[in-house]
C-alpha cells in the first residue's frame, strides 16, 4: 500500500507533526502557527508526489502553467516571477525546461527586446487541464470529509489571517 492508496485523512492524521513537539507551556499562537505549518506542509509534499508520479512533473512546473493559462495573450516572465513571489532566475529555469518540451513558447517584446512573452501552447493547455482535474480532485477528496459548516468557517479564518499576515508584513520591525 502507498499514500496514493489511503485517504488524504488518515495520512494526515497518522503522521507525526510540528506541534505534537511544543510543550504545553509553549504560547498558543506558536502551536497554531505550527499547526498551519504541519497542515501546508503534509498537503504540499502529497501534492508534489502525485504530481511527480502522475504526470512526470513538479509543483513549480504546474503553478507556471497556472499562471499561464488564466492569461491567453501570455505574461512578461517579470510579471509572472512577481505572481508566483519567485526570481525572474526561477522562472527561467522552469520556463526553460516547459519550453523544451514544447509546452510553453517564448517570444521577444517589440517594444523591449530585453523581455520575453511566455505562452501555454496548445500541448501545454492540454496537459494543464489534465493535470488541473487530477488537482482539483485531489484536493476534493482532501477536504471531504470537512463538513460545509466547517469548510466554510475554516475558509473565513484563513481569510482573515491572510489579512493581518499581508498588513503584518508591512509593519516595521519594532524595537526598544
Amino acid at each position: 500500500m502507498n499514500m496514493h492508496d489511503v485517504p488524504f485523512t488518515a495520512t494526515l492524521a497518522d503522521a507525526p507533526d510540528l506541534e505534537s513537539r511544543v510543550v504545553s507551556s509553549d504560547h498558543q499562537d506558536i502551536r497554531l502557527w505550527l499547526r498551519l505549518l504541519s497542515c501546508t506542509t503534509f498537503i504540499e509534499n502529497e501534492i508534489r508526489s502525485r504530481l511527480r508520479s502522475e504526470f512526470q512533473t513538479t509543483l513549480p512546473r504546474f503553478d507556471l502553467m497556472a499562471q499561464l493559462q488564466h492569461e491567453s495573450g501570455g505574461m512578461k516572465m517579470s510579471d509572472l516571477s512577481r505572481r508566483m513571489m519567485v526570481t525572474n532566475g526561477n522562472i527561467t529555469g522552469i520556463a526553460d525546461q516547459l519550453e523544451k518540451d514544447g509546452l510553453v513558447e517564448r517570444t521577444k517584446l517589440d517594444t523591449d527586446r530585453r523581455s520575453s512573452l511566455i505562452r501555454l501552447t496548445p500541448k501545454g493547455r492540454k496537459l494543464y487541464q489534465k493535470i488541473s482535474q487530477a488537482h482539483e480532485s485531489w484536493i476534493r477528496t482532501l477536504f471531504a470529509s470537512l463538513s460545509k459548516n466547517s469548510h466554510q468557517k475554516l475558509y473565513e479564518q484563513l481569510g482573515e489571517l491572510k489579512t493581518m499576515a499581508r498588513l503584518f508584513s508591512h509593519i516595521p520591525e519594532m524595537t526598544n
